[in-house]
């Protein structure tokens, strides 16, 4: 019994340190997001440029992400782990010394070939803990992320007022002392990386994520995760947009908003999730009812509402999709073989990578029609996610606990 009192202590400090080294991670993430278009314009970067910087980094970020997870099948989680932080401390170093735009989009390809450190994170996670603690170790995760995001842009724009570089090499040396932390008191949860070695599937190849939206036991979740990232990052150009040009908002109101709206995400991730679990026993049946409510509040923010209406619905909306991402993360990991959750937790990455593409081109193109179309369109895909969980129900199976 003591033994494995031991044990679980052992794996909250492990996941302690993890959480530790993410939200440093996710620091350097929001720090540099707020800055990208202002430091990057003294190169000639136009809006249109500008959102092509974002596209490359999701790109490469989509097409690295499942390889990264299979490496880490192989080779372990701590390596490949640091390795990605790492990355980011180079492509944030780069950024910062660029002397043309060619150098920009070169930092945004690194940051992006080694932006799959949040699939490694979680495998990990699955590694570490089991049953129904692992959704809230996955939630734990999401929030230090959301806490990192909240605090980012706020430490980035102080930063600001030395020059518009030191951000940048803040986020770097930030990421540099994840990386060193993490070489010193992260502790490797794979215990069986000689059985991993003998796998010979491919690293990477484009059928596997197709193939991956049949299998009968992830897939379903995998589509939904797609459509929950895309909904997610049209609609973060659907809310600058809408409060600029519709509401002319000024950019402390906008803020304002935003840390407001972060603060509810990461209260929804730490405890909400939590909650929820005790009061539901299906996590896909929180998974659909958080579909549902994204969409009735999608919806409402169609309809040309006023300040403080777009403001009350906004917080709804976040209350609902704070919850998707770390329980889609839960029920993937619930039904994938010990050997193989690196894998699938990287395609489903790389899916939300598809998502960070699809979801702001589309947004952008959608704008033409009407601003309002962005939220009605988000919310027609937030249904048919719900119908998708629904329809994939009676063929998912859970394969450890």
């Amino acid at each position: 019994m003591f033994g494995l009192i031991g044990r679980k202590q052992n794996n909250n400090s492990g996941l302690a340190i993890l959480g530790l080294i993410m939200l440093t991670n996710a620091l350097t993430y929001g720090i540099i997001i707020p800055l990208l278009y202002p430091y990057s314009s003294k190169f000639g970067v136009t809006p249109v440029t500008l959102s092509f910087l974002f596209a490359t980094y999701s790109l490469f970020q989509f097409i690295s992400t499942p390889i990264l997870g299979r490496l880490s099948d192989r080779f372990g989680r701590k390596p490949l782990l640091l390795i990605c932080i790492l990355g980011t401390s180079v492509a944030m170093a780069l950024f910062a010394s660029a002397s043309s735009i060619v150098m920009l989009f070169v930092a945004r390809m690194v940051d992006g070939i080694t932006g799959g450190n949040i699939s490694v994170a979680q495998a990990m996670v699955a590694d570490k803990v089991k049953g129904k603690d692992r959704a809230k170790a996955f939630g734990m995760l999401g929030a230090a992320f959301g806490f990192g995001f909240l605090v980012g842009p706020a430490i980035g724009g102080l930063l600001s007022q030395i020059s518009l570089s030191a951000p940048f090499w803040f986020a770097s040396a930030l990421a540099l002392f994840a990386s060193i932390l993490g070489y010193f008191k992260l502790e490797e949860s794979v215990h069986t990386i000689a059985v991993f070695k003998q796998k010979h599937e491919p690293l990477f190849n484009f059928s596997a994520l197709l193939k991956a939206l049949f299998d009968p036991t992830v897939g379903a979740i995998l589509l939904v995760s797609l459509i929950a990232a895309t909904v997610s990052n049209s609609f973060i150009i659907g809310f600058n947009a809408y409060s600029v040009d519709i509401l002319s908002l000024t950019a402390k109101q906008i803020g304002m908003i935003y840390t407001m709206a972060g603060f509810m995400s990461v209260v929804m991730q730490i405890a909400g999730i939590k909650f929820l679990l005790q009061k539901f026993q299906s996590k896909e049946a929180i998974v659909k009812i958080a579909f549902l409510g994204s969409f009735f509040s999608l919806l409402a923010l169609g309809m040309g509402l006023s300040f403080y209406q777009f403001v009350f619905v906004l917080f709804i909306y976040m209350i609902f999709h704070a919850v998707i991402t770390p329980l889609i993360s839960a029920i993937l990991s619930e039904r994938t073989n010990e050997e193989d959750q690196g894998l699938v937790l990287g395609i489903n990455q790389s899916y939300i990578s598809l998502g960070q593409i699809i979801g702001p081109l589309s947004a952008g193109l959608m704008s033409r029609i009407s601003v309002s179309f962005i939220f009605i369109a988000a919310a027609i895909l937030m249904y048919g996610g719900f119908l998708f969980m629904q329809f994939g129900k009676s063929t998912m199976k859970k394969v450890n606990a």
